[in-house]
């Protein structure tokens, strides 16, 4: 799968519709993990397409909480944005929006798993005193993912099926998502810094 637009091109678009710092720093953060995915599954040649799908795959959410993944259908069809990028935007949302779109494919599948996760892990990492991360333990983060009062908005529940979508079992799927948002802190973070000023 390819993709007519490029990473810093999404992330202006998500510019367009998104001003508040978490939001950028979330379609970022999302963009890294998914290309890190891309390259340890085996899916070298798309990896400016699942980073592409990572930025944008928020881009209703700040305008239009209620209407989320509905909406980034009819923004990203006017700015002529692929089916293809749109339908794996908005497939991240199945069964929690009204989208009709499904996770179909194995990247829609790694989405659907790392969006909610990469939040909490997030969320975890401001509770630390590096404020990183870096410094993070697989056991300390199953710790916070096991409790549910931790970082609640975060559903656990979306992260256990997007783990099951792709035959992983959660250890497996925090392991190698937080693995990748290590790998891409200082990226992420020098991103955001250019991004929001």
């Amino acid at each position: 799968m390819q993709t007519s637009i490029t990473n810093n091109e999404a992330l202006r678009l998500v510019q367009k519709f998104n001003q508040e710092p978490f939001h950028i720093q979330h379609a970022i953060t999302v963009g890294k993990v998914m290309r890190s995915f891309a390259l340890s599954e085996g899916f070298e040649d798309e990896a400016e397409f699942w980073e592409v799908v990572g930025i944008l795959h928020d881009i209703d959410f700040e305008k239009y909480p209620n209407e989320h993944c509905v909406k980034s259908e009819a923004i990203l069809a006017d700015e002529g944005i692929e089916p293809e990028v749109i339908h794996a935007v908005c497939s991240h949302g199945f069964g929690g929006t009204k989208t009709s779109h499904s996770p179909d494919h194995f990247m829609e599948k790694v989405l659907y798993a790392v969006d909610e996760l990469t939040g909490l892990i997030g969320a975890a990492a401001l509770m630390r005193p590096s404020l990183s991360c870096k410094d993070m333990e697989l056991k300390s983060l199953k710790k916070k993912y096991k409790d549910k009062k931790f970082a609640a908005g975060c559903s656990r529940e979306v992260i256990a099926q997007g783990a099951t979508m792709l035959g992983w079992d959660i250890s497996e799927l925090l392991e190698k998502t937080l693995n990748s948002m290590k790998a891409n802190e200082d990226e992420v973070s020098r991103l955001t810094k250019l991004t929001i000023i």
